[in-house]
């Protein structure tokens, strides 16, 4: 296929359309594997399984996409601008994290059996935990489609509340299970549970860490227990440190 400048950034307004109904197909996906979680529903933790098959295919189109694009600029010698080349690798690695937290949503439903089996009814405080996990998740497509710095900036501050909320959950399943009140294999799933919405989250503020990039020319990376914006004209040390960004 020729590619012009111009055609090269229609067929990008394509993958970004493409990327933002993948991040819709997989909210779907999540959200419904959460309520089936609570609703110990088995019959529909094994449809959302189903819907993973859908969620992979697509992964691989938007991939191969963005390959075959950058193959034809390359072979036909086109001149493009450097944010958009920066943008199909952008959208390559978004689509990689979505491709995962589908994964996560997998996961969400596979625990569905053995919590019927056990009859394990999860507590309010996993209930507020995975809301705010579709919350995040919600956000940070919200600011890829709308190339949003600040509300990924947003996305980049939650992650601490999901890890709070995960060692919250786990000391109160410990207490129960030390007076009888929670079993030890419903505590595991419990902990499962939790632990998927932290790799959720985490998913979410990479996602976000790029759309920051595309949108402010920002690099950040989490280490250390904070932000740090890079340079990317250094290969040395971070430009600077903070607990928020």
């Amino acid at each position: 296929m020729p590619t012009t400048a111009e055609g090269f950034t229609l067929r990008l307004a394509r993958l970004k359309a493409d990327l933002v109904d993948q991040s819709r197909r997989v909210q779907a996906m999540v959200e419904a594997a959460f309520d089936a979680a609570f609703a110990l529903n088995n019959a529909e933790g094994a449809r959302i399984i189903q819907m993973d098959e859908a969620i992979d295919r697509v992964d691989v189109e938007i991939e191969r996409a963005c390959v075959l694009l950058l193959t034809d600029a390359c072979a036909e010698g086109a001149q493009l601008p450097s944010d958009e080349l920066r943008m199909v690798l952008t959208i390559v690695k978004i689509n990689n994290e979505l491709e995962r937290i589908a994964d996560v949503g997998v996961s969400i439903a596979e625990e569905v059996q053995p919590l019927v089996h056990a009859q394990a009814s999860l507590p309010e405080t996993f209930r507020v935990m995975s809301n705010s996990v579709i919350g995040i998740l919600r956000d940070s497509r919200t600011a890829l489609d709308k190339n949003d710095g600040k509300l990924a900036k947003v996305v980049l501050a939650s992650e601490d509340a999901i890890e709070a909320f995960k060692k919250s959950i786990l000391r109160d399943a410990q207490m129960k299970v030390s007076t009888g009140r929670m079993t030890v294999d419903q505590a595991f799933m419990l902990h499962e549970l939790a632990t998927y919405c932290e790799v959720m989250s985490g998913h979410c503020t990479n996602i976000a860490e790029q759309v920051l990039y595309i949108a402010t020319g920002e690099v950040v990376r989490h280490t250390h227990g904070h932000w740090e914006k890079f340079d990317l004209g250094s290969t040395s040390e971070p430009t600077g440190a903070s607990p928020r960004v």
